[in-house]
């Protein structure tokens, strides 16, 4: 998928501006319709898995800079729909990461899998904006609501699909939360210019076992909407 963006018509009333990665068209579609307008937000949907997202929002954020600046960025947010752990995330309810993990960026050894962390490669991991995750959950939890988790979100290039795979998951990151294609491409290259990162998902399916007829899509992406409709009262206010 080519990289599509979507900048809200409109002048930044002040410096900043907020970039939004998601990875398909529905998603950015259900974010925009929460945004109502609001023009200190452009929306990229980037494609799907890491690699795309990475790039898109590299791209994104080389061409409109990141000084300071009323069209530079000051935050880059992964959002989108996906799989919740059970126990920890419900279908339909959101989760506002706290740790960024690419799970499955190693080695498999006799013993069994080594992070490149281990492998002392660099770092699997990149913590999201404490403060902003912190308020942002406690709004959507609080005025808004909604069912809101916070945790590690796992990025994956493979979606698990079974539950051995799943239970090694949690076993490798105790307290995951969710698990998407995305977030640590997008938090990768919000980390390389230097600006600070969000990843929010609203869950669609549990992880596990593969099961398309339990999946509820269409909730998922209400739910991603209503979210953003608080947004901008967060993270401008």
């Amino acid at each position: 998928m080519s990289e599509e963006v979507v900048q809200i018509a409109g002048t930044a009333s002040c410096l900043g501006r907020v970039l939004i990665v998601t990875a398909v068209d529905a998603e950015r579609d259900a974010v925009l319709r929460g945004l109502q307008g609001n023009d200190r937000f452009d929306v990229v949907a980037a494609g799907v898995g890491p690699a795309a997202a990475a790039a898109g929002t590299a791209a994104k954020l080389a061409s409109a800079g990141t000084g300071a600046g009323a069209w530079a960025y000051r935050l880059v947010i992964s959002a989108g729909i996906a799989g919740g752990f059970p126990g920890r995330a419900p279908i339909g309810s959101l989760v506002v990461a706290t740790d960024i993990i690419a799970a499955d960026l190693g080695v498999e050894t006799p013993d069994g899998f080594a992070s490149v962390d281990e492998l002392g490669f660099g770092s699997s991991r990149i913590a999201a904006d404490a403060r902003l995750a912190s308020a942002l959950a406690a709004k959507l939890g609080g005025e808004a609501g909604l069912t809101v988790s916070t945790g590690p979100v796992l990025t994956v290039t493979t979606a698990t699909g079974t539950a051995a795979t799943a239970a090694e998951h949690e076993r490798r990151v105790p307290g995951a939360a969710a698990e998407a294609m995305e977030g640590f491409g997008v938090a990768t290259a919000a980390q390389q210019a230097g600006v600070p990162a969000l990843e929010l998902r609203a869950i669609s399916n549990a992880v596990g076992p593969r099961d398309r007829d339990a999946w509820r899509i269409g909730d998922a992406l209400r739910a991603l909407e209503q979210a953003s409709t608080f947004l901008a009262e967060v993270l401008l206010g």
